[in-house]
C-alpha cells in the first residue's frame, strides 16, 4: 500500500509525461534498497541453500560488463533522439535553409494540428491504460506477498514474509518498468511520425534516405533505451537481493542463498508479463477497432454514389483513431510485450542455473551469463546500426527492405562471433544438469544460444515467405479475389495453417538439441539467443508503426503524391519486417515459455520429498489430473481468442456506425469527403470551406472500448493457473502449462501469418498487380492456359496503359489518369468499370477487369484485410502473452500451490 501511494502520487496529475514515468521507476528502485529489514550482508545462521562466495571477484567482472553496455545503450539512444530532433518542422528560425514541411503556412498550421492531436490521443489512451494498471499492480503485489509467504514443503505449510515481500517489490519494479518501456516507445513514435513524413518532402535520393533515416533512427531509440533499461534495472535487483541472502559466517567467508534469490527475482518477469497483456490486449483492441472502421468505412462503404475513400484521408473521421492506435497498439504494447520476454527469459535462465552446483561454484558472473548475452546483443546491434544509415544508405525503394534484411542478418552474424568468448569467459570449464548424463561444457550451452539466434532468423525469414507479396503464397491470396472476398478468405485460412509446419518444425529441433545438450538450462538459453538481437527487433519494428503514421499525415494534410509513395514504400517494407519480427517473437516465447516450465519443475521440485518430486519422478501423461488438465490448458488460448475477437468486432461496429452518423449528420462532410485532390484545392482556391470530421469521437469509442473489453482477457489468464495449482496441485498445473504452449504456438502463427497475408494482398491489389489477371466474361471461350501464360508476361497497371486522342494524336497515359478523367468526365461508366460491368482493354489487346484500388475485387481484399486485422494485430501477438504469462504466475506461485 506504500508503494502504491508513493507511484501514485509520483505519475499523479492530468496527463502522464516522461518525468514522472522516469520518478515512478526511480521509487520503484528507491524502495528496493529499503525492502525488507536490510539488504546488507549480515552475521547469520548458513544454511545448506547457502553456497559459499568462492569467486568473489567475479561480481566486479560482470558489474563492469553489463553496467557498461547498459550505460553505452542508453546513451546511444539519447545520441538517436537527438538526431531525430534536429529534424524541424518548420525549418530554421533565420530562413537560411528551406523547410521540410511546406512552402505553405497553412500547411505547416495544420500538419501540427494532426501531429498534435494524435500525440494527445495517444497518451490520454495511455494515461487512462495506466490508471487501471496501477491499480492492478498495487491489488495483485498484495496477492503476491500473501501466496507467495505461504509455502507447503515436506515438513507442512510455513510462512517466510521474506520472500513474498521480495517477490512483490519485484513484481512492482517490473511493471513499473514496463510500463515505461510502452511509454518510452510511444513518446517517441509520435514525435518522430510528422518528421518522418516533411523529411520524404526531399527530392530524390535525398528524400529516400533522409525520411528512412528518420523513421528507422526513431525505432533505435526505443530499441536500445529499452533493452539498456530492462537489463541494468533487472541486474540491479539482482545485486541487492544477493546482498540480502548473503551472510558472514565466524570466519568471515560470505555464503549466499542463490536459490532463494532468483525466486524472489522471478516477479519482475510477472510484473513485466502481466502489464504486456494488458497493454498488447488493449491496445490491440483500440488499433484494430479503429483500423477496421476506418477501412470499412471509407473502402468498401464509402459516401455514396460509389465514392470511396482511403482510411487516411482526412474526411473519415476514423482515420485519427487510425493513427493514434498505431502507437498505443503497435509500438506501447510491443514495447511491454518483448520487455516482458526479455525478463522472463533471464529470470528463467538464472533460476535453472543456480540449481546447477557447477555455476553456483564458478560465482556471480556464471550466474548472470543470461544478462551478458543482453549486453553482448546491446553493443553488436550497436554497430551493425551504422549500416543501414550510413555506411549503405537507403537510396530507393528498392533499398529499403534490403537494409531492414541486412540489419537482422549482420547482427546475427556479428552476434554469433562474439558470443563464443564472452560464454568461455562466464561459464566454468564442465556443468552437470539433472538429466543429462555427461558434463555440459561451454561450447555446448554456446550452441544452445547460437541455435535460438539462428533458428530465430529462420523462422522470421520464412515468415516473410508466407506473407510478403513478394512470394507466391500471398499473390495467390490476393487473385483469389476474382472470384469474391469469400475464396480471398479461403485462401488466406489455407496460407496461415501450412505457415505452422516448418516453424514449429524448428522450434521442436531447437527444444530437442537443447535438452539433449544442456537440459531446461539450454532451452533458457535457446530463448535468449532469439531475443539476443533485440535492440534491432524492436527497432525495426517501430519504424513500421511511424512509417505508416507518416504515410497518414502526408495524406491528411494532403502532400504531393511523391511523399506519400516515399511513405507507402517505408510502411511496405515495415510491414514485411514487422512480419519477421512476429516470427522471432512467437519463436521465442515459445522456447521462454518451455523454460519457465523447466523452471516451476526446479522450483516446485524444491519442497518436494525427493521420490515424489517432479523432477525426479517426473510428469506422467497418462495420469488422469494430468491429461484433463493439458486438455484443458489446450483450450484457453481459444478462450482468450474468442474474448478478444469479439471485443475488436463490438468496437469496429460502433465505429463504422459513428463514421456514418457523421457522414449522415454533419452538414457538408459527404460533400466535401465526395471531391478529389484537385476539386478541394480548388475549393480551397475559391476561398470555400470544407468542413472536417469529429476526430475525438471516434477516439473516445476506441478508448472506452478498449479499456472495458481488455479486462476479461487479463484475468483468465492471470486467475487459471493460480485456480488449477490451488485446487489440483503441481501436476495439473503441469499439463495446463503444456497444453496451452503448444496450442498457443500453432494459433499464434496461423493467426498472424494468416492476417498478414491479407494484409498484404491487399497491398499487392492497390498497387495495381492484380491488373490483366482477371478476364472479362462476354460469352466468348476463353483458353485459360493462355490467358495465364498472357497475363504472366502483361500484368499490373504497365499493362493497361490506355490510348486518348489528343488533337491529331494518339497517345497512351497511365490507367489511373485515364480512369481519374472518365470519373469527371462520365460518373456512370467509371462505376460500371470499377464494379466490373465493363472491361478494359490490355495493351495486348486482353479484355480484363480492372482489379486496382477502389474496384470490386479490391473491396473483396479490403474484406480479408479487415478479417485479418485482430488476427495479426490483437489476438495473434497477445497469444504470446498467454502462454509466457501462464508459465511466469506458475513459477511464481510454485511454492504454494
Amino acid at each position: 500500500p506504500g508503494l502504491q501511494s508513493r507511484v501514485s502520487r509520483s505519475v499523479g496529475g492530468s496527463s502522464l509525461d516522461m518525468v514522472s514515468a522516469h520518478k515512478a521507476l526511480a521509487v520503484s528502485l528507491l524502495l528496493c534498497l529499503l525492502a525488507g529489514p536490510t539488504l546488507a550482508a549480515s552475521n547469520g545462521t548458513v544454511t545448506p541453500d547457502h553456497k559459499e562466495d568462492l569467486h568473489p571477484e567475479a561480481k566486479a567482472s560482470a558489474d563492469a560488463f553489463i553496467y557498461t553496455c547498459g550505460i553505452i545503450g542508453v546513451c546511444f539512444a539519447g545520441f538517436l533522439f537527438f538526431i531525430v530532433s534536429r529534424i524541424s518542422l518548420r525549418g530554421s528560425e533565420s530562413g537560411d535553409t528551406e523547410s521540410l514541411l511546406s512552402t505553405s503556412r497553412a500547411s505547416d498550421d495544420e500538419l501540427e494540428a494532426i501531429y498534435e492531436t494524435i500525440r494527445a490521443g495517444a497518451r490520454a489512451f495511455l494515461w487512462a491504460e495506466y490508471q487501471i494498471c496501477f491499480i492492478f499492480i498495487a491489488c495483485f503485489s498484495l496477492v503476491i506477498f500473501a501466496l507467495v509467504s505461504h509455502t507447503n514443503g515436506p515438513e507442512g505449510s510455513t510462512w517466510d514474509f521474506d520472500a513474498g515481500g521480495l517477490t512483490a517489490v519485484t513484481f512492482v519494479v517490473g511493471g513499473l518498468t514496463s510500463i515505461l518501456s510502452g511509454f518510452i516507445g510511444m513518446m517517441v513514435a509520435v514525435y518522430a511520425n510528422a518528421r518522418t513524413a516533411v523529411s520524404a518532402k526531399k527530392e530524390g535520393e535525398a528524400g529516400w534516405m533522409a525520411s528512412f533515416n528518420a523513421a528507422f533512427r526513431a525505432g533505435g531509440v526505443m530499441g536500445f533505451s529499452l533493452c539498456a533499461i530492462s537489463m541494468v534495472v533487472l541486474y540491479v535487483l539482482a545485486v541487492l537481493y544477493r546482498s540480502h541472502f548473503s551472510v558472514i559466517d565466524d570466519k568471515g567467508k560470505t555464503w549466499v542463498n542463490y536459490k532463494m534469490l532468483f525466486e524472489c527475482l522471478a516477479g519482475y518477469g510477472l510484473g513485466g508479463s502481466a502489464i504486456a497483456m494488458f497493454g498488447r490486449v488493449g491496445g490491440g483492441i483500440f488499433t484494430k477497432a479503429a483500423d477496421v472502421g476506418a477501412d470499412l468505412s471509407g473502402k468498401v462503404i464509402g459516401v455514396g454514389d460509389g465514392k470511396k475513400l482511403d482510411e487516411d484521408s482526412p474526411f473519415n473521421p476514423a482515420c485519427i483513431a487510425d493513427n493514434v492506435g498505431d502507437n498505443v497498439g503497435d509500438v506501447a504494447g510491443m514495447g511491454s510485450d518483448l520487455f516482458g520476454s526479455f525478463g522472463e527469459a533471464s529470470c528463467a535462465a538464472m533460476l535453472i542455473g543456480a540449481s546447477c552446483v557447477s555455476i553456483e561454484e564458478a560465482g556471480w558472473l556464471a550466474l548472470t551469463y543470461p544478462l551478458l548475452i543482453a549486453s553482448v546483443g546491446i553493443l553488436s546491434c550497436l554497430l551493425c546500426s551504422f549500416v543501414a544509415t550510413d555506411l549503405q544508405p537507403v537510396r530507393c525503394e528498392q533499398d529499403i527492405e534490403k537494409a531492414l534484411k541486412v540489419q537482422l542478418g549482420l547482427t546475427s552474424v556479428v552476434m554469433t562471433l562474439g558470443l563464443y568468448p564472452v560464454t568461455e569467459w562466464a561459464l566454468p570449464s564442465e556443468m552437470r544438469f539433472y538429466g543429462i548424463a555427461d558434463p555440459v561444457s561451454p561450447f555446448m550451452c554456446y550452441l544452445c544460444v547460437v541455435s535460438g539466434l539462428w533458428g530465430g532468423c529462420l523462422i522470421g525469414f520464412i515468415t516473410e515467405y508466407y506473407t510478403s507479396h513478394s512470394y507466391t503464397p500471398v499473390r495467390e491470396v490476393a487473385r483469389a479475389t476474382e472470384t469474391g472476398a469469400a475464396t480471398n478468405i479461403i485462401y488466406g485460412l489455407a496460407l496461415g495453417y501450412q505457415s505452422c509446419i516448418l516453424p514449429v518444425i524448428i522450434i521442436a529441433v531447437i527444444i530437442f538439441l537443447s535438452l539433449k545438450t544442456s537440459g531446461m538450462y539450454g532451452v533458457a538459453l535457446a530463448a535468449l539467443g532469439m531475443l539476443a538481437n533485440l535492440s534491432t527487433c524492436l527497432t525495426i519494428d517501430v519504424y513500421g508503426p511511424i512509417s505508416d503514421n507518416a504515410g497518414g499525415i502526408a495524406e491528411m494534410v494532403e502532400f504531393p503524391s511523391s511523399v506519400r509513395d516515399k511513405t507507402d514504400a517505408l510502411d511496405a517494407a515495415g510491414n514485411t519486417t514487422a512480419a519477421i519480427g512476429k516470427g522471432f517473437a512467437i519463436g521465442s516465447a515459445a522456447l521462454v515459455s518451455l523454460a519457465l516450465f523447466g523452471a516451476f519443475i526446479t522450483r516446485a521440485s524444491a519442497s518436494m520429498a525427493e521420490d515424489k518430486s517432479l523432477a525426479t519422478a517426473g510428469v506422467n501423461l497418462l495420469s488422469p489430473i494430468v491429461f484433463g488438465s493439458l486438455v484443458f490448458g489446450a483450450m484457453v488460448p481459444y478462450w482468450f481468442s474468442a474474448l478478444t475477437m469479439k471485443s475488436v468486432g463490438q468496437a469496429a461496429n460502433a465505429m463504422v456506425k459513428e463514421v456514418a452518423r457523421q457522414w449522415a449528420e454533419i452538414p457538408g462532410l459527404c460533400d466535401s469527403a465526395g471531391l478529389d485532390f484537385h476539386e478541394r484545392q480548388e475549393a480551397r482556391a475559391n476561398g470555400q470551406v470544407l468542413v472536417k470530421p469529429d476526430y475525438q469521437a471516434c477516439i473516445e469509442i476506441a478508448t472506452k472500448a478498449s479499456l472495458r473489453e481488455m479486462i476479461a482477457p487479463g484475468i483468465l489468464v492471470i486467475c487459471t493457473p493460480i485456480i488449477v495449482g490451488s485446487f489440483l496441485g503441481v501436476q495439473a498445473v503441469a499439463g495446463l502449462l503444456a497444453g496451452s504452449v503448444a496450442s498457443s504456438v500453432q494459433l499464434a502463427i496461423s493467426m498472424s501469418n494468416t492476417g498478414g497475408a491479407w494484409d498484404n494482398a491487399k497491398k499487392y491489389t492497390e498497387k495495381g498487380e492484380l491488373n490483366g489477371w482477371f478476364p472479362f466474361r462476354d460469352g466468348r471461350p476463353i483458353n485459360d492456359l493462355e490467358w495465364r501464360d498472357a497475363a504472366e508476361r502483361y500484368n499490373g497497371d504497365a499493362a493497361m496503359k490506355q490510348k486518348v486522342r489528343m488533337g491529331n494524336s494518339e497517345r497512351e497515359v497511365p490507367v489511373k489518369q485515364w480512369l481519374g478523367d472518365i470519373e469527371k468526365t462520365d460518373q456512370s461508366r467509371y462505376v460500371r468499370i470499377m464494379m466490373g460491368d465493363e472491361p478494359v482493354v490490355t495493351v495486348d489487346g486482353r479484355k480484363c477487369l480492372y482489379a486496382g484500388k477502389k474496384s470490386a475485387a479490391h473491396a473483396g481484399a479490403v474484406v480479408g484485410d479487415t478479417v485479418g486485422d485482430p488476427l495479426k494485430d490483437t489476438s495473434g501477438p497477445a497469444l504470446n502473452i498467454v502462454m509466457k504469462l501462464m508459465a511466469i504466475i506458475s513459477v511464481v506461485f510454485a511454492d504454494f500451490f
